[in-house]
């Protein structure tokens, strides 16, 4: 029989995923070439369904012959291992961001006489449209738990955005930029106790505990399904943290980071121009064991981040940190830092890849903001924060359009800087 190659992400089967199966079954043996995760986070979300739930899924389609994986967004290096007598794809991509590759497959496939077939789109049909219907539906706490761990498989670097209350979370979820062929969007949210203590109009000391926090997470959860990170402080007592990670876990937050300082919680940005004191290593790293056996799941994640570099405790401090933390149980490490350029965070970097024994690397440039994600890739940092943009940016805008209501004695000269009110009832289904 003839051989028939199909590419396909199959996230969401659809009717027109059958009609082009159906289609190539007519014309021979028929080989699906399924996007792994990898391939499909390169260019777009991660998948909904794991790449063995997809293989699962389309080998038990009618008229499938095999499953092979696909490992990147080119037919190529598949095209050139099989030598298919045909190629199988609807007539959507004759215009559009995979007009390229569609380019590529047909010379690739005249260099042994073969033929690409396209059907005609099904219509009706929009993944789009199909993906904001799962959306709305949502996720349960065991797949989004889950999500974090998946997209480090998947992706050299994690994007991850501040959210403190329900209409930032939706901001995280559903923001995007399309640019070539490629749709960028965030992968996850950080819940920062800066912007939740802020937005609640109360000092970042620890003030605001675990149980009105988890109020804003659970207005974040009911209307997202990304994963989120959330900020722990120092986690408390040992018995407290113990608690706490239990808590989190059963509600599907996919990680938590905890910082080696003790007393009094006062933001890192300080420095030493306030009084903040660093853990011993044995007792944060006693923190992290407790952590890792409370957990009910492998997984959550613990992330310990190093404030040596914020304390001035010097570079050799942090590394030694790094290690024991690892030893400990870490399932991360974050290194922070409140110089304005990266060169501290790109040294201790450097050092860490040489490392025997890593964990993902987390960055927060919030002072050194210069700086790049493909930089920071390039340094080894497998998550970047942005920890507390949303809400700076929000407040300026808030501010200025009071002050334009106090000094005009009206709302019409705010509106330049306010969506319509049309826009606002019509935000939320």
């Amino acid at each position: 029989m003839k051989k028939v190659y199909v590419g396909m992400s199959a996230d969401i089967i659809h009717p027109g995923h059958l009609n082009i199966i159906s289609k190539a079954r007519v014309l021979g043996e028929v080989i699906v070439g399924l996007l792994t995760d990898k391939a499909i986070a390169s260019y777009k979300r991660l998948p909904f369904l794991s790449y063995n739930q997809r293989k699962i899924i389309v080998e038990n389609i009618k008229g499938v012959t095999r499953v092979i994986p696909q490992y990147t967004l080119d037919y190529i290096p598949n095209l050139r291992k099989i030598k298919p007598d045909y190629v199988v794809h609807g007539d959507d991509w004759k215009t559009g961001v995979q007009r390229e590759i569609r380019d590529r497959v047909i010379a690739t496939l005249s260099e042994w006489g073969g033929e690409l077939i396209e059907p005609r789109y099904t219509p009706g049909i929009s993944s789009t449209k199909l993906n904001i219907g799962l959306k709305e539906i949502g996720t349960t706490p065991g797949i989004r738990l889950k999500r974090l761990r998946r997209l480090l498989a998947a992706k050299d670097i994690i994007r991850i955005i501040e959210a403190h209350n329900g209409l930032t979370g939706l901001i995280a979820e559903n923001v995007k930029v399309v640019k070539g062929n490629m749709n960028k969007e965030f992968d996850g949210m950080w819940l920062s106790s800066l912007t939740d203590s802020t937005a609640k109009g109360r000092p970042d000391i620890g003030y605001v505990d675990l149980t009105s926090r988890m109020s804003t997470i659970d207005n974040i959860l009911e209307v997202t399904t990304k994963p989120i990170i959330y900020d722990g402080d120092s986690g408390g007592l040992l018995e407290h943290f113990e608690l706490m990670v239990r808590t989190l876990e059963s509600r599907g937050i996919s990680a938590v980071i905890i910082e080696d300082k003790i007393g009094l919680k006062r933001n890192s940005l300080f420095g030493t121009d306030v009084e903040q004191t660093q853990d011993t290593i044995e007792n944060f790293s006693r923190k992290i064991k407790a952590g890792k056996q409370s957990q009910v799941t492998d997984d959550f994640m613990i992330i310990a981040r190093i404030e040596s570099l914020i304390l001035k405790t010097g570079m050799k401090d942090a590394l030694q940190r790094a290690k024991a933390y690892i030893e400990a149980g870490a399932d991360g490490i974050m290194i922070h830092s409140k110089e304005k350029k990266p060169d501290e965070v790109l040294e201790f970097c450097a050092h860490y890849k040489k490392f025997n024994q890593k964990v993902p690397l987390v960055a927060v440039p919030s002072t050194y903001n210069t700086i790049t994600e493909k930089e920071l890739k390039k340094a080894g940092v497998r998550i970047v924060i942005y920890a507390n943009q949303l809400l700076r940016s929000a407040y300026p805008a808030m501010l200025k359009a009071a002050t334009l209501i106090l000094e005009n004695e009206r709302a019409y000269e705010c509106e330049k800087i306010a969506i319509p009110i049309k826009e606002i009832i019509t935000l939320i289904p």
